[in-house]
């Protein structure tokens, strides 16, 4: 179930980067499980990750593997198995699949970075990796990022994927993005992964502040069950292949770049919203008035995890009181509700401390039975606004989350 029609784009090919993926027998039924990406040797890697403390060995070994170079050459990815709170034989297991690439390729094992997606505490059949790995090597090519996007899913319904172009100096810039996420999904990180990549020439140092920076205004501006899990990673890639280079964040270059890269990295995390699990609809939540971005993230994140609110919205229920009960317990200090105003849509709905004497149900009705909602949010005690996006709570959540392992 998905909000939306979600359509997998044209990519463009961007020079330095190959991908393929394959079915390594880890996933059943023969569905695709693992995705290899080559880099260009002149490429930059940067990432942010879970702050999950049971964080997962893939995860642990690309932070460490990212210190030790800054020349990453392979991105290995598997999907149906976490790797995840499975001790020492985990990270064995994960540093075993990257060794095998370095072998089968002649870079060090360092150049390697792995991922893993999928179900947590079992063992990573790595033995069907190696197995994997001479047939995902030779079939790398430079148009396979609908088949990566593929790969690395897991209760995702379809693949996703976002790509912007511009022409810099008569250069193309090209920035294509490819993730998963469906369930599990919040904040630092959600539960997902993303691998986005363009063609310039970036300083290793300034790519990471972009990454954090897109990752702040995307994957981590997106909700749907308020559970954090312990393998996310975002990964921003730039091959260094075009005569586009960004040194400075104050060249024209990199305020280009930038703008293309959070419009992919939001264009992702909203597509990661549309698939939630069972999810019908699409909520955003805007807090304007603010006096700064953390009281109005704490305002937006409370009425989104409110399983009252969500539920509410799933039988398209228009029970205002639900909420203003949110924003009241969101922990705010000093939070007068006198000045609060609360908005569905364009529909005014609280004013004053009570309901608005020009709302009227069948207003709210009409809004809350959109497939798409703006849940608008003025709090009166100042000028900042963040907006954040979520999903409502349905009956085919509990399914397919019941049912995960069977």
């Amino acid at each position: 179930m998905t909000v939306g029609t979600l359509v997998f784009p044209d990519m463009p090919v961007i020079d330095g980067i190959k991908l393929n993926a394959v079915s390594a027998g880890i996933k059943k039924q023969g569905k695709l499980d693992l995705v290899l990406f080559e880099l260009s040797q002149n490429a930059t890697v940067a990432g942010v990750f879970t702050k999950n403390a049971y964080c997962a060995a893939p995860v642990t070994l690309c932070k460490n593997h990212l210190e030790k170079t800054s020349n990453s050459r392979y991105l290995l990815i598997n999907s149906g198995n976490a790797n995840a709170c499975t001790g020492e034989q985990g990270m064995e297991a994960a540093l075993i699949s990257c060794a095998a690439i370095a072998e089968n390729s002649n870079v060090s094992v360092e150049q390697v970075l792995p991922f893993s997606t999928g179900v947590i505490g079992e063992p990573l059949p790595v033995e069907k990796i190696e197995e994997a790995l001479p047939t995902l090597h030779s079939g790398l090519t430079d148009d396979h990022w609908s088949l990566a996007a593929k790969g690395i899913m897991t209760t995702d319904t379809q693949p996703k994927g976002a790509t912007v172009s511009l022409d810099i100096d008569g250069e193309r810039l090209a920035v294509n993005g490819i993730a998963k996420g469906s369930g599990m999904i919040n904040p630092n990180m959600a539960t997902m992964l993303a691998y986005v990549a363009t063609n310039a020439v970036v300083d290793q140092a300034l790519l990471q502040k972009l990454v954090k920076e897109a990752a702040d205004l995307s994957f981590n501006r997106i909700t749907i069950d308020g559970d954090t899990s312990t393998n996310d990673s975002c990964m921003l890639i730039a091959t260094g292949t075009s005569a586009i280079t960004i040194d400075s964040e104050e060249s024209p270059n990199y305020i280009n770049l930038k703008k293309a890269v959070i419009d992919v990295f939001q264009s992702l995390a909203q597509i990661i919203v549309r698939d939630g699990e069972g999810a019908t609809k699409f909520v955003s939540i805007v807090v304007e008035e603010g006096g700064n971005n953390d009281e109005c993230l704490q305002v937006a994140y409370a009425i989104a995890h409110s399983p009252l609110v969500k539920t509410a919205l799933f039988a398209s229920d228009a029970n205002w009181g639900r909420i203003v009960a949110a924003i009241g317990y969101s922990g705010v200090d000093d939070l007068h509700s006198d000045k609060i105003r609360v908005y569905l849509d364009d529909v005014l709905i609280v004013e004053n401390g009570g309901r608005a004497i020009t709302y009227r149900e069948e207003d709210g009705q009409r809004i809350m039975s959109q497939s798409e909602i703006t849940l608008r949010v003025c709090l009166g005690r100042g000028d900042i606004a963040e907006t954040i996006w979520t999903t409502d709570l349905s009956h085919e959540y509990i399914k397919i989350n019941a049912e995960y392992r069977t």
